[in-house]
């Protein structure tokens, strides 16, 4: 089983940057991914984006699309959630989750390996 730790949360402007980062650590010889996942007071976790571990294959929410930018650094055993333009209904907890699956979804159900989570807070 994989075990994540993100950092990088904070506050941030509209139309403002953050970079999330997901350390992770544990067996890496199978196929896994990566997913970033928000929630927001009295919302479902809802998910944000995916990559694979072997591949460049990713994933968005239609949210985040053209926004967002997941990447991965092997050699580092993380990932990161590059996050421009934002909004303040970007506002929520952040969570990265490790899974291995065959291919990048960011449908929740099949993702049980949450980190702690970091807060990020768009307002101006």
């Amino acid at each position: 089983q994989l075990q994540v730790v993100e950092s990088g949360g904070g506050l941030v402007q509209p139309g403002g940057s953050l970079r999330l980062s997901c350390a992770f650590s544990g067996s890496t010889s199978d196929k896994y991914a990566i997913g970033w996942f928000r929630q927001a007071p009295g919302k479902e976790r809802e998910g944000v984006s995916c990559i694979m571990s072997s591949s460049s294959s990713t994933t968005y929410a239609d949210s985040v699309k053209g926004r967002f930018t997941t990447s991965r650094d092997n050699a580092k055993n993380a990932v990161y959630l590059q996050m421009d333009s934002l909004k303040p209904e970007d506002t929520a907890k952040y969570y990265c989750a490790a899974e291995r699956i065959p291919y990048c979804t960011i449908a929740t159900r099949v993702w049980h390996s949450y980190g702690q989570g970091t807060q990020v807070t768009v307002s101006s």
